[in-house]
Protein backbone atom coordinates (compact mmCIF):
# COMPACT_ATOMS: atom_id res chain seq x y z
CA UNK A 1 0.00 0.00 0.00
CA UNK A 2 1.55 3.23 -0.90
CA UNK A 3 0.50 6.96 0.88
CA UNK A 4 -0.11 9.41 -0.76
CA UNK A 5 -1.03 13.26 -0.34
CA UNK A 6 -2.97 14.25 -3.08
CA UNK A 7 -3.89 18.00 -2.60
CA UNK A 8 -0.91 19.98 -1.17
CA UNK A 9 -0.17 23.57 -2.35
CA UNK A 10 3.17 25.76 -3.08
CA UNK A 11 4.12 29.26 -3.18
CA UNK A 12 3.32 29.01 -6.73
CA UNK A 13 -0.43 29.17 -4.96
CA UNK A 14 -1.24 32.99 -4.37
CA UNK A 15 -2.66 32.12 -0.95
CA UNK A 16 0.53 29.96 0.33
CA UNK A 17 4.44 30.58 0.61
CA UNK A 18 5.28 27.19 0.85
CA UNK A 19 8.37 26.04 -0.91
CA UNK A 20 8.83 22.75 -2.72
CA UNK A 21 11.97 21.97 -0.59
CA UNK A 22 10.46 22.06 2.51
CA UNK A 23 6.90 20.40 1.38
CA UNK A 24 9.07 17.52 0.37
CA UNK A 25 11.11 17.51 3.59
CA UNK A 26 7.83 17.44 5.51
CA UNK A 27 6.82 14.16 3.33
CA UNK A 28 9.94 12.63 3.97
CA UNK A 29 8.99 13.25 8.10
CA UNK A 30 5.66 11.81 7.09
CA UNK A 31 6.95 8.81 5.55
CA UNK A 32 4.49 9.80 2.73
CA UNK A 33 5.22 7.91 -0.95
CA UNK A 34 3.42 10.10 -3.23
CA UNK A 35 2.65 13.75 -3.39
CA UNK A 36 0.69 15.93 -6.00
CA UNK A 37 1.38 19.68 -6.03
CA UNK A 38 -1.99 20.82 -6.91
CA UNK A 39 -1.46 24.77 -7.36
CA UNK A 40 -4.31 27.07 -8.15
CA UNK A 41 -4.52 27.36 -11.82
CA UNK A 42 -1.35 26.88 -13.09
CA UNK A 43 1.25 23.43 -13.36
CA UNK A 44 4.35 25.31 -12.16
CA UNK A 45 4.43 23.97 -8.88
CA UNK A 46 4.18 20.40 -10.16
CA UNK A 47 6.49 21.23 -12.98
CA UNK A 48 9.17 22.18 -10.00
CA UNK A 49 8.34 19.10 -7.78
CA UNK A 50 8.16 16.42 -10.58
CA UNK A 51 12.08 17.36 -11.60
CA UNK A 52 12.94 17.58 -8.07
CA UNK A 53 12.18 14.10 -6.82
CA UNK A 54 13.50 12.35 -9.86
CA UNK A 55 15.88 9.48 -8.46
CA UNK A 56 14.15 10.51 -5.07
CA UNK A 57 11.84 8.10 -3.07
CA UNK A 58 9.02 10.45 -3.65
CA UNK A 59 6.71 9.76 -6.58
CA UNK A 60 5.25 13.32 -7.65
CA UNK A 61 2.48 13.02 -9.88
CA UNK A 62 1.12 15.88 -11.83
CA UNK A 63 -2.18 18.24 -10.77
CA UNK A 64 -3.47 21.26 -10.71
CA UNK A 65 -6.66 23.21 -8.61
CA UNK A 66 -9.09 24.81 -10.95
CA UNK A 67 -11.38 27.13 -10.37
CA UNK A 68 -14.16 26.78 -12.58
CA UNK A 69 -17.10 29.01 -12.71
CA UNK A 70 -19.36 27.07 -9.84
CA UNK A 71 -16.18 25.62 -7.80
CA UNK A 72 -12.97 23.87 -7.84
CA UNK A 73 -12.22 20.86 -9.43
CA UNK A 74 -8.77 18.70 -9.58
CA UNK A 75 -7.05 18.14 -12.55
CA UNK A 76 -5.13 15.03 -11.04
CA UNK A 77 -2.37 14.05 -13.54
CA UNK A 78 -2.50 17.57 -15.62
CA UNK A 79 0.63 18.45 -16.77
CA UNK A 80 -0.82 21.40 -18.67
CA UNK A 81 -2.84 24.54 -17.49
CA UNK A 82 -7.29 24.44 -18.03
CA UNK A 83 -8.51 28.15 -18.35
CA UNK A 84 -10.29 28.90 -15.02
CA UNK A 85 -13.42 30.46 -15.06
CA UNK A 86 -15.35 27.44 -17.42
CA UNK A 87 -18.17 25.58 -16.28
CA UNK A 88 -17.75 22.00 -14.35
CA UNK A 89 -18.39 20.32 -17.50
CA UNK A 90 -16.43 22.23 -19.57
CA UNK A 91 -13.29 21.62 -17.07
CA UNK A 92 -14.07 18.08 -16.58
CA UNK A 93 -13.87 17.52 -20.54
CA UNK A 94 -10.37 19.57 -20.48
CA UNK A 95 -9.53 17.74 -17.75
CA UNK A 96 -9.92 14.33 -19.41
CA UNK A 97 -8.29 15.40 -22.83
CA UNK A 98 -5.61 15.99 -20.82
CA UNK A 99 -5.51 12.41 -19.57
CA UNK A 100 -6.40 13.18 -15.68
CA UNK A 101 -9.12 12.15 -13.67
CA UNK A 102 -11.31 15.06 -12.29
CA UNK A 103 -11.56 14.56 -8.63
CA UNK A 104 -13.34 17.31 -6.30
CA UNK A 105 -11.74 18.67 -3.10
CA UNK A 106 -14.00 19.98 -0.18
CA UNK A 107 -16.77 19.07 -2.19
CA UNK A 108 -19.53 20.58 -0.11
CA UNK A 109 -17.59 23.67 1.63
CA UNK A 110 -19.60 26.95 0.49
CA UNK A 111 -16.80 29.33 1.78
CA UNK A 112 -14.01 27.47 -0.04
CA UNK A 113 -15.79 27.11 -3.63
CA UNK A 114 -16.61 23.70 -2.81
CA UNK A 115 -18.45 22.49 -6.41
CA UNK A 116 -21.37 20.19 -5.21
CA UNK A 117 -22.71 23.37 -3.06
CA UNK A 118 -23.90 24.95 -6.02
CA UNK A 119 -24.01 21.57 -9.05
CA UNK A 120 -25.42 18.77 -9.05
CA UNK A 121 -23.58 15.61 -8.58
CA UNK A 122 -25.36 13.49 -11.37
CA UNK A 123 -24.80 15.89 -13.64
CA UNK A 124 -20.91 15.87 -13.31
CA UNK A 125 -18.44 13.29 -14.84
CA UNK A 126 -16.54 13.21 -12.02
CA UNK A 127 -14.24 10.54 -11.04
CA UNK A 128 -13.31 10.70 -7.43
CA UNK A 129 -13.97 13.41 -4.43
CA UNK A 130 -12.34 13.53 -1.17
CA UNK A 131 -14.07 12.37 1.79
CA UNK A 132 -11.06 13.68 4.31
CA UNK A 133 -9.60 17.01 3.82
CA UNK A 134 -7.63 18.19 6.94
CA UNK A 135 -8.91 21.06 6.82
CA UNK A 136 -11.93 20.66 7.85
CA UNK A 137 -11.67 19.86 12.18
CA UNK A 138 -15.68 19.58 12.59
CA UNK A 139 -15.59 16.99 9.68
CA UNK A 140 -19.28 17.99 8.50
CA UNK A 141 -18.50 18.37 4.97
CA UNK A 142 -16.19 15.52 5.12
CA UNK A 143 -19.15 13.37 6.34
CA UNK A 144 -21.42 14.60 3.19
CA UNK A 145 -18.81 13.76 1.25
CA UNK A 146 -18.67 10.08 2.39
CA UNK A 147 -21.99 9.94 2.44
CA UNK A 148 -22.42 10.42 -1.42
CA UNK A 149 -19.01 8.48 -1.94
CA UNK A 150 -21.23 5.43 -0.43
CA UNK A 151 -24.34 6.60 -2.55
CA UNK A 152 -22.70 6.78 -5.40
CA UNK A 153 -19.43 4.12 -5.17
CA UNK A 154 -17.46 6.94 -5.76
CA UNK A 155 -13.84 6.49 -5.30
CA UNK A 156 -12.93 8.21 -1.76
CA UNK A 157 -9.45 10.10 -1.23
CA UNK A 158 -7.88 12.04 1.78
CA UNK A 159 -5.59 14.56 1.25
CA UNK A 160 -3.81 17.54 3.87
CA UNK A 161 -4.67 20.26 1.30
CA UNK A 162 -1.94 22.26 3.11
CA UNK A 163 -1.28 25.70 2.03
CA UNK A 164 1.85 25.86 5.05
CA UNK A 165 4.56 22.56 4.72
CA UNK A 166 3.98 21.82 8.15
CA UNK A 167 0.84 19.79 7.63
CA UNK A 168 1.25 17.93 4.60
CA UNK A 169 0.43 15.00 5.11
CA UNK A 170 -2.65 15.69 8.07
CA UNK A 171 -4.71 13.76 5.97
CA UNK A 172 -4.22 11.07 3.27
CA UNK A 173 -4.73 8.15 0.94
CA UNK A 174 -3.49 4.32 1.19
CA UNK A 175 -3.43 3.22 -2.50
CA UNK A 176 -3.60 -0.45 -3.63
CA UNK A 177 -0.82 0.26 -6.04
CA UNK A 178 2.49 0.07 -7.84
CA UNK A 179 4.67 3.23 -7.29
CA UNK A 180 4.14 4.53 -10.41
CA UNK A 181 1.62 7.32 -12.10
CA UNK A 182 -0.84 4.98 -14.42
CA UNK A 183 -1.02 2.15 -11.74
CA UNK A 184 -1.64 4.93 -8.95
CA UNK A 185 -4.54 6.72 -11.71
CA UNK A 186 -5.86 2.95 -12.50
CA UNK A 187 -6.58 1.93 -8.91
CA UNK A 188 -8.01 5.59 -7.91
CA UNK A 189 -10.85 4.16 -10.60
CA UNK A 190 -11.09 0.85 -9.36
CA UNK A 191 -11.52 2.28 -5.85
CA UNK A 192 -8.43 0.50 -4.38
CA UNK A 193 -7.97 3.82 -2.28
CA UNK A 194 -9.24 4.37 1.05
CA UNK A 195 -9.21 7.95 2.80
CA UNK A 196 -7.27 8.48 5.84
CA UNK A 197 -5.96 10.94 8.98
CA UNK A 198 -6.96 13.89 11.22
CA UNK A 199 -8.01 17.21 10.65
CA UNK A 200 -5.65 19.99 10.64
CA UNK A 201 -5.63 21.50 14.85
CA UNK A 202 -6.65 25.08 14.53
CA UNK A 203 -4.88 25.93 17.07
CA UNK A 204 -1.92 24.49 15.91
CA UNK A 205 -2.54 26.58 12.76
CA UNK A 206 -3.37 29.71 14.50
CA UNK A 207 -0.13 29.28 16.69
CA UNK A 208 1.76 28.56 13.15
CA UNK A 209 0.56 31.76 11.85
CA UNK A 210 1.08 33.94 14.55
CA UNK A 211 4.81 32.98 14.71
CA UNK A 212 5.19 33.35 11.17
CA UNK A 213 3.57 36.94 11.58
CA UNK A 214 0.84 36.74 9.57
CA UNK A 215 -2.15 37.06 12.20
CA UNK A 216 0.29 39.57 14.61
CA UNK A 217 -1.89 42.43 12.82
CA UNK A 218 -4.54 41.93 14.85
CA UNK A 219 -2.79 41.29 17.72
Amino acid sequence: MLKMDSHIHSEYSPDSHSKIDDILKCAQRANIDVIAISDHNTVDGTSEVMKKTKNTDILAIPSIEISSSDGHILGFGCEENVPRGLSPEETIDRIHDLGGLAIVPHPYCFYRHGLLHKTDYKNLKIDAIETKNARFIVGYCNRKAKKLSEKENLPTLGASDAHYWEFVGDCYSLIDAEKDIDSIMKAILKRRVEAHGKGTSNILLSKYLFEKNVLKKFD
